[in-house]
């Protein structure tokens, strides 16, 4: 098993990055086509039609958000930058060897739309189902 670690600074504040990751309108507007939360799991809906339950295993607000994701423990901290922006790391653990290059580089497409859409208000996805990963479409 391998983990894959990214930080990403971003302008907007640690608040609003929460909330992006958090909420489901968050979520919607910059992961997964639909990211609604029923009690403690988020029902992933992907553009190339793949689902995933995800179990919120903790919350601390502004600043943690870690989950289950594909068999997985992801890792979101937040922490204030000096410009009033948020330095970002994501921590994925568990990582299988044989998804890892795929999972790595999928981790850079999400945290480059979440950068997008906290930062500059625009969704990089092109939310075409027939234009997904699947096909090689980085903005999937």
């Amino acid at each position: 098993m391998k983990t894959i670690t990214w930080k990403l600074h971003l302008k907007s504040d640690p608040n609003t990055v929460f909330d992006l990751l958090t909420t489901s309108e968050g979520r919607n507007n910059f992961w997964a086509e639909k990211a609604f939360k029923k009690g403690s799991v988020i029902h992933f809906l992907f553009p190339n039609g793949q689902t995933y339950d995800s179990q919120i295993i903790k919350t601390i607000p502004n600043k943690e958000f870690h989950l289950d994701y594909f068999n997985s423990l992801v890792k979101f901290h937040l922490e204030p930058a000096e410009n009033g922006g948020t330095n970002l790391t994501l921590v994925n653990e568990n990582v299988t060897e044989s998804d890892f290059s795929e999972v790595n580089a999928g981790w850079i497409s999400v945290l480059m739309n979440l950068k997008a859409v906290a930062d500059f208000q625009c969704d990089l996805r092109n939310h075409d189902p027939k234009k997904t990963w699947d096909q090689g479409f980085a903005d999937n």
